[in-house]
């Protein structure tokens, strides 16, 4: 067909609120339900077929550990050599799709997700991931919604992008995927994450190999069940649950690795970087390496600034999802003329806060992933109940017996340089510095210097002036910032999410920008009358 194609304009997916008594909220238990009751196994695909090694480990409920929801099979060095092979024979003929038809594939992913998949792949986050009704369905509903509509929408506006063309020349710009293979290494808490990371390179015409953490195994299997509903081709994308270290072995130093595209914590990007760095000589071209990764995410509180709101931000930023989200607030640095006002506040409600199993929709906070990530979590409690450095002032308790449950907890901290004031820790854990108000640059100072991260931040200030000041001031801690609102929530196609620092990339996944790093691109010049004498007119003689 000879047309000029154009992707939708895309619009973000609107957020269902599961109020009672709504045919929402009645279905998604009824999928609850249905998905526990089902035992699921999850089979490793390559090539369009499942493979089982019968190496399998089990898939289980963080906030009920004894529940098994089923078990996944391990893929090892053999599996991925086969993944790599499936990846290359797939590339070719997806490379040459029609790029709208690739499109289209990923718009019908969307759609299913907006329709029956919704549930699904909901319920699977609830139950594998702990998260409460509205964090699956901001995350593995509409964001990763949203990536499908706007990524391809961001795609073609980039093949749209031509170079100028003077009078006898037509010149193209040529959009290639990159060569080889593309490695996705996704992490378990966000499953917009796990479906956007294959899927963005996979737009741009690049084949994948899909590594998932392995505490998202349940909800990774419906997003890989989702794309071949979709249609999408035979060994575009291949699931490998697999350890790190099997990755890092075969997958790593393949002299056809085109590309990393990472969430995860930063001494594991370090260590793929640094594993790349050492195989530079083997490969077919430099692999683009994309990560976003650890942070230490901050509220920074002028005097001017509303009590209220701030407590509220503090509350949500820090404490949904467990404080599991690479954005959520982990710090904060309140001036002493309104931290009274604001612990009461904070303390208050916090009190309120119910804690228990996801099948309750009751229930603000739910368990965290695993066992390891419990020990690490409650480590740093001990140590701020330990140390005449800091104080517990709200929550403190850890409770492994059922489920990996932790109580939002808040340290306030004596010393702007103490541990879990600076250490990505990665919980429902809010490190809080009580600055004096004549001494606000020394504390802008701690937060733009203490910790190694870059990703998130915020101020709350009602005084523009001061707002404008400590944005310029604070420019390069974060790379979303927000003013007057909680540092975590970045909307796809409104706030391209990415830090710096020891935060990542800062390729903006939500933006063209993540695009641009799956695609090769190609200048193309056209001559339509060549010349056919080489002299130039000032060779004549005078």
């Amino acid at each position: 067909m000879d047309a000029i194609n154009k992707i939708p304009t895309p619009v973000n997916e609107p957020i269902r609120a599961y109020e009672p008594g709504s045919s929402h909220r009645e279905s998604l238990k009824r999928q609850l339900n249905a998905m526990v009751a089902e035992r699921t196994e999850v089979p490793i695909f390559i090539g369009g077929k499942e493979i089982r090694t019968g190496k399998k480990k089990p898939i289980i409920m963080p906030h009920s550990h004894q529940e098994l929801l089923g078990e996944y099979h391990v893929a090892g060095a053999a599996e991925m050599k086969l993944a790599v092979e499936a990846s290359l024979k797939a590339k070719p003929a997806w490379e040459n799709m029609h790029w709208k038809d690739r499109a289209a594939i990923f718009l019908k992913a969307g759609e299913l997700l907006a329709g029956p998949y919704r549930d699904i792949l909901n319920a699977a986050t609830m139950l594998g991931q702990s998260k409460n009704p509205f964090q699956a369905e901001i995350d593995s509903a509409c964001e990763l919604i949203d990536f499908f509509r706007f990524n391809t929408y961001f795609y073609q506006r980039i093949l749209e992008e031509q170079p100028i063309s003077p009078t006898g020349t037509w010149n193209q710009m040529d959009y290639r995927p990159l060569e080889g293979f593309v490695l996705a290494v996704t992490p378990f808490n966000f499953t917009s994450i796990a479906g956007n990371l294959p899927s963005a390179p996979a737009i741009c015409g690049n084949t994948v190999i899909w590594k998932p953490a392995s505490s998202s195994m349940l909800s990774a299997h419906f997003i890989m069940k989702l794309f071949r509903e979709a249609g999408l081709p035979d060994g575009v994308i291949n699931l490998v649950p697999s350890d790190g270290a099997t990755v890092s072995s075969t997958l790593l130093p393949d002299r056809h690795l085109a590309g990393v595209h990472f969430t995860g914590s930063t001494s594991t990007f370090n260590s793929i970087w640094r594993t790349v760095g050492n195989n530079l000589e083997q490969y077919g071209s430099y692999p683009r390496l994309v990560g976003e990764t650890g942070g230490k995410d901050f509220v920074f509180v002028h005097p001017s600034a509303d009590t209220d709101a701030v407590a509220v931000a503090l509350l949500r930023g820090a404490f949904e999802y467990q404080g599991q989200k690479c954005s959520a607030a982990s710090r904060s640095y309140i001036p002493k003329s309104l931290w009274k006002k604001i612990q009461t506040r904070l303390i208050d409600d916090l009190k309120t806060l119910k804690m228990g199993d996801v099948r309750d929709f009751r229930n603000f906070v739910n368990a965290v992933i695993d066992e390891k990530a419990f020990k690490s979590i409650s480590g740093y409690i001990d140590l701020a109940r330990d140390t005449p450095e800091a104080k517990i002032i709200s929550g403190g308790k850890c409770d492994s017996s059922k489920g990996y449950f932790i109580e939002p907890t808040v340290i306030q901290a004596n010393n702007p340089k103490f541990k879990t004031m600076v250490e990505e820790i990665f919980g429902p854990v809010l490190s809080i510095f009580v600055y004096e108000d004549n001494r606000m640059e020394e504390a802008l100072k701690s937060c733009d210097e203490d910790s190694p991260y870059g990703l998130t931040g915020a101020v709350f200030a009602q005084d523009r002036q001061a707002i404008a000041a400590i944005n310029q001031r604070l420019r390069h801690a974060a790379g979303n910032f927000y003013i007057n609102d909680k540092p975590t929530g970045a909307v796809v196609g409104q706030q391209p999410f990415g830090g710096a620092r020891g935060s990542g990339t800062d390729d903006k996944a939500g933006s063209q920008l993540n695009i641009y790093r799956w695609i090769a691109a190609r200048s193309i010049k056209e001559t339509f009358v060549p010349p056919k004498d080489y002299r130039y007119p000032f060779l004549n003689a005078e």
